[in-house]
């Protein structure tokens, strides 16, 4: 009994290396666990960051093709306009000679051609700008580009055609820059009405015989 009496049972032992794995085991995932949280997190922020910054440079790339857009439309504007006048200039010219014309001249025939030499020359820039104008007098009244000013009761015309022009319109090209102002043409008033009731009379007359 001596030999074992200093001794520690073997169940005794294993207990208590039991006891010191419990202890040590909980302390290391613990750690593990805290240094995760913190990972996480950062790669959210830098995430967050990374998208702020790429929407920042669209918000920017955004600006200055809205701003390089308003100058190039105001360019092609400015453009236009001078163009334009360029094309009238020579009209301006044309009709201060003109005015000098009927101011000196003695004949009526002498401010007539003057008159006439400058609707040439519009019409000449008009039709190289790409204007064109709307056929009125002979044709059906068009509702697209014509606008029905006053009718006129006539027997010589199909009713709906055009028999005269007040105001001429003009194309742009296809694109209708302003409506042709006409009379268009409508049966004589009473016509049909007393044709009617002529039939009328005579088929009363005819039933009361």
């Amino acid at each position: 009994m001596s030999e074992h009496a200093g001794e520690k049972p073997k169940d005794e032992r294993a207990s208590g290396e039991n006891e010191d794995e419990e202890v040590i085991f909980p302390e290391e995932d613990s750690g593990e666990e805290a240094e995760a949280e913190p990972s996480d997190l950062e790669k959210a922020r830098t995430e967050r960051d990374r998208m702020r910054d790429q929407l920042l440079r669209i918000a920017a790339d955004f600006d200055n093709f809205r701003k390089r857009s308003r100058k190039e439309i105001e360019e092609v504007r400015r453009r236009t306009v001078e163009d334009t006048l360029r094309e009238v200039l020579p009209i301006v010219d044309n009709l201060e000679r003109a005015a000098v014309a009927m101011t000196d001249a003695t004949e009526v025939s002498a401010v007539t051609d003057g008159v006439h030499m400058v609707l040439r020359g519009f019409e000449d820039i008009a039709e190289r700008l790409g204007l064109k104008r709307v056929t009125t007098v002979g044709r059906l009244f068009d509702p697209t580009c014509h606008d029905a000013m006053q009718q006129q009761e006539t027997d010589e015309h199909a009713p709906g055609t055009i028999v005269a022009e007040i105001v001429p319109g003009y194309y742009l090209g296809e694109r209708l820059l302003r409506p042709a102002m006409v009379v268009v043409a409508k049966p004589p008033t009473g016509t049909g009405d007393q044709g009617g009731e002529s039939a009328g009379r005579d088929g009363g007359e005819a039933e009361s015989e």
